[in-house]
């Protein structure tokens, strides 16, 4: 015989909790800090160092893109394994994808713009031609976005999946935004041969760019900021993306740099071997070839480790529905316990259990006593609030192993496996005195409640589940015979 043990029933009310906590820890969604709530609701300190430093870093920004023109930073040639790569120093592009990743895509793509701006004026390119330019940093910020909008990845890329999900992601920003070399070597009048470096050192200098330096940065300055936004949702900007033309989106935007990428290595590698003796254009050839393969390899995983993270996603969502549906159909809606169909079920289930093991389980009935009263004073939403605080009431004595029902109205079922008479009526005394002691809070009005209860134990001539449920109800309708307010226990023989 099992006596009931306060101490175990709220060690187990603990870990409960905790685990229902551990579960509850889900991937970020991807959020913005707005500019506009930031202007509107944010304090003067706030405002005076989000946008006075943003304006301080758009200006850096200008001197830098400026600098790289006149420093001559775009398609620097180095010799890697025998191969010849061709890389462009931008630190703007640093600068514009931290505050991306961090605050958004606004913050981000303003300063990129005017720096790509300004320095294609400086460098004499027409206006027309440099305000189609100056979108294609941009636009590489903006695949990031959607990158982080169509999958919730943390960005403080802690974990294998979230840093190859930030490298490959990168990729594909990179081979978009250098599309502005081709514009640029356009404009600037570049022979044939020099398309090959121009391209290749935008897109490879702020893949590096990218991974070697923004992501370090992000990896310390995230953890930071998304405390900070976690502390002002106030300021965040309500993201009414849909998820789906988020993935497809980002799906197309992969598809179409695979081929852009593809075509213009191939076409801009065959212009330049023209241009050459044989033996030159030769040695071209196989220094493309070689890159064109280790970037498809990077290609390759990243649509499999893309894939792999849409599966892992729609699995989590088929889980959630699941378990949605689940409890929709086994639970009471209002107090979150069992309904009357899943504790038959259960009551079975146990009753089954107890025959084959020989052990003994315990029932505990309870109704609220005169609960037409609290209805006509109160209402039925006071009614309501009564059965919600007596459903807390209940779980905060159970133990893990038990299990409770809204049986019907105001009557609830629990059931208490491996508990003899005893402990089942201590832990009903238990209850009622804790029922009694707490009223239910109903606006600023209290709810003073009190319940009677039934208790059976399981008997080896019960024929059914039904039978120990019937003898059950029996106690409980004793003690509401005896005066209410008390525990009566089940004696027939």
């Amino acid at each position: 015989m099992q006596l009931f043990s306060p101490s175990l029933y709220n060690a187990s009310t603990t870990r409960r909790i905790a685990l229902s906590r551990t579960d509850a820890e889900v991937s970020p969604a991807y959020r913005e800090l707005s500019p506009w709530r930031l202007w509107r609701d944010g304090s003067r300190g706030q405002k005076l160092c989000l946008f006075g430093g943003w304006l301080v870093l758009l200006v850096l920004c200008v001197a830098l893109g400026v600098g790289m023109v006149i420093w001559r930073w775009s398609g620097i040639p180095l010799e890697f394994g025998g191969v010849t790569v061709y890389l462009t120093v931008y630190p703007t592009l640093l600068i514009c994808l931290l505050l991306t990743l961090t605050l958004g895509w606004w913050w981000g793509a303003l300063p990129a713009y005017c720096a790509t701006l300004t320095l294609a004026l400086y460098a004499g390119m027409p206006l027309a031609w440099a305000l189609l330019f100056a979108l294609s940093n941009p636009l590489g910020l903006a695949i990031m976005a959607i990158g982080y909008q169509a999958i919730a990845m943390r960005r403080d890329l802690r974990g294998i999946s979230a840093m190859l999900f930030y490298v490959q992601l990168s990729f594909v920003a990179c081979v978009f935004s250098s599309a502005g070399a081709l514009i640029w070597s356009y404009t600037n009048h570049y022979e044939r041969a020099a398309l090959l470096p121009i391209w290749q050192g935008w897109w490879l200098g702020a893949f590096l760019q990218s991974v070697l330096l923004a992501g370090p940065a992000m990896a310390l300055l995230w953890p930071r900021v998304e405390r900070w936004l976690n502390a002002h949702p106030q300021l965040m900007r309500k993201m009414h993306t849909n998820s789906r033309q988020a993935v497809l989106g980002l799906l197309a935007s992969v598809t179409l740099g695979v081929l852009v990428y593809g075509f213009v290595t191939i076409e801009l590698a065959d212009q330049q071997a023209h241009l050459t003796t044989l033996a030159h254009a030769m040695n071209v050839m196989r220094q493309t070839m070689w890159i064109f393969y280790w970037v498809f390899v990077a290609i390759v995983l990243f649509i499999a480790f893309f894939g792999y993270q849409l599966f892992a996603h729609w699995q989590q969502s088929q889980d959630r529905l699941l378990a949605e549906l689940e409890k929709l159909a086994t639970t009471d809606g209002l107090t979150d316990l069992l309904n009357r169909r899943a504790a038959d079920l259960r009551l079975k289930a146990e009753w089954q259990r107890t025959r084959r093991s020989r052990h003994s389980a315990a029932m505990v009935l309870l109704d609220i006593d005169h609960f037409k009263q609290i209805n006509d004073s109160y209402g039925h939403p006071g009614g309501d609030a009564a059965l919600r605080h007596l459903a807390n009431v209940m779980r905060s004595v159970m133990r893990e192993v038990d299990f409770a029902a809204r049986y019907g109205g105001e009557e609830f079922l629990i059931v208490l496996p491996d508990t003899g008479e005893h402990g089942a009526y201590a832990f009903a005394e238990r209850l009622r005195q804790q029922v009694a002691a707490t009223p239910a809070q109903f606006g600023a009005q209290a709810i003073a409640m009190k319940i009677s209860l039934g208790v059976a134990v399981v008997r080896d001539d019960d024929a059914s589940y039904e039978r120990w449920f019937s003898r059950a109800d029996r106690a409980l309708y004793c003690a509401k015979q005896g005066g209410r307010n008390r525990t009566s226990l089940d004696d027939t023989r």
